[in-house]
């Protein structure tokens, strides 16, 4: 048994879409404002004594099936959000990380993605992970198909770990709001001892205060990972 300490937090951030239409808003002022609540529980988490890295589910290969107006309008609001969010990144000693193919992005996209993770690249309190056109079958079939290409013939769990694209730690908890329970092919390697909440919230309402509970609760959990005690 471990103790249940939190290094790696990832949350599945579900629910825009529904808070816009019950307030009559269409499904962008969701998103809108799901992204100033992805800063307000980032700038959370780089405080916490605990938490290393934050993963969050932004945007997943399956995604692409939506309209192609709210596709649009994601992609210039992730743009927009890199920029706006550098200063808080560099306040808060934040370190950004993208998983997932970004290489299906347009290119100025591409090159805000990258130039957000070398200006932030030596920040230490907390990695923001943004799963961007991610999707954790494909990650996996990569990591495979790259140890493949050098030769290996016996492949190890390690050897998969350290060639995914979140090789930081396993995750310790899984959060995903808005009440729907799957996990929608988001780390799910990493995700194989992981505790799991899911909290009937919708994202845009989530708030640091409810992410504070969720975290006590998890410590009283026992970790047994396969084990009894």
């Amino acid at each position: 048994m471990q103790s249940s300490t939190i290094k790696h937090l990832a949350i599945i951030m579900d629910g825009n879409g529904r808070w816009a239409k019950e307030r009559g808003f269409k499904r962008t002022k969701g998103h809108e404002v799901g992204a100033e609540t992805i800063r307000t529980i980032t700038t959370y988490c780089a405080k916490h004594s605990e938490i290393e890295t934050a993963t969050f589910y932004a945007f997943s290969t399956e995604n692409w099936k939506r309209p192609k107006l709210e596709v649009e309008f994601l992609m210039k609001l992730l743009d927009k959000y890199l920029k706006n969010e550098l200063s808080t990144y560099q306040k808060n000693d934040i370190r950004f990380q993208a998983i997932g193919n970004i290489q299906e992005f347009s290119k100025p996209l591409q090159a805000r993605i990258k130039k957000t993770e070398e200006l932030t690249q030596n920040n230490s309190s907390l990695i923001q992970v943004l799963a961007l056109n991610y999707g954790s079958r494909s990650e996996i079939t990569s990591a495979v198909n790259k140890l493949i290409s050098e030769g290996k013939t016996n492949i190890t769990e390690e050897d998969i770990s350290t060639h995914l694209q979140t090789p930081y730690t396993d995750i310790d908890l899984l959060i995903r709001t808005s009440g729907e329970e799957r996990i929608s092919n988001f780390l799910l390697w990493q995700l194989s001892y992981a505790e799991l909440y899911f909290s009937p919230t919708l994202w845009p309402d989530f708030t640091a205060n409810e992410l504070e509970d969720i975290i006590q609760q998890y410590k009283t959990r026992t970790r047994r990972f396969g084990g009894i005690k």
